[in-house]
C-alpha cells in the first residue's frame, strides 16, 4: 500500500503542462496497477482536439464546467458528477468551461508512463 498527494507530483516530470491546462499524473505504468489515474486541469475558454489512440479514457468531473464534442457534432455538457467515457478510442473534442476550468479525474487503460505531451497542432488530433 500507499499514499501519494498530487502536491507529491508537481516537482517530477509526471506533473505536465499540456497545452490547455494541466495534469498530475498520480498512478502511473511504474506503480504496477496496470492503469493510469491524473487530476486533470482544463483552461476555462480552451479547446483541445483529442484521439488517444492507444489508451482507453474515462473522465469524472469532479469541479467546474466545460463540454466534449464528438466527430458528428454532438455536444454534451460537462458539470460536476458526470462521467464521459471514450471506449472506442474516441477522436473529440475537450473545452474548457467559459468562465471556469473544467476538474477531472482522469482513467487511463493501458496506463501512461507519465511524460507524455500533447502536441495540440496536430490536425488529427493528439494523443499518446
Amino acid at each position: 500500500m500507499f499514499v501519494r498527494h498530487k502536491s507529491d507530483i508537481e516537482n517530477t516530470a509526471h506533473f505536465v503542462e499540456w497545452g490547455a491546462g494541466t495534469s498530475h499524473r498520480l498512478l502511473t505504468e511504474k506503480d504496477g496497477m496496470g492503469y493510469t489515474v491524473c487530476h486533470t486541469v482544463v483552461r476555462a475558454g480552451t479547446e483541445s482536439l483529442l484521439h488517444y489512440r492507444n489508451h482507453l479514457e474515462a473522465c469524472y468531473c469532479i469541479a467546474g464546467e466545460g463540454e466534449v464534442e464528438d466527430m458528428d457534432g454532438n455536444v454534451y455538457p460537462i458539470r460536476p458528477g458526470d462521467i464521459y467515457v471514450l471506449d472506442q478510442h474516441d477522436r473529440h473534442y475537450l473545452r474548457g468551461g467559459k468562465e471556469q476550468d473544467l476538474v477531472l479525474v482522469s482513467v487511463f487503460n493501458p496506463p501512461l508512463k507519465g511524460d507524455e505531451r500533447h502536441n495540440l497542432t496536430d490536425k488529427s488530433g493528439s494523443g499518446y
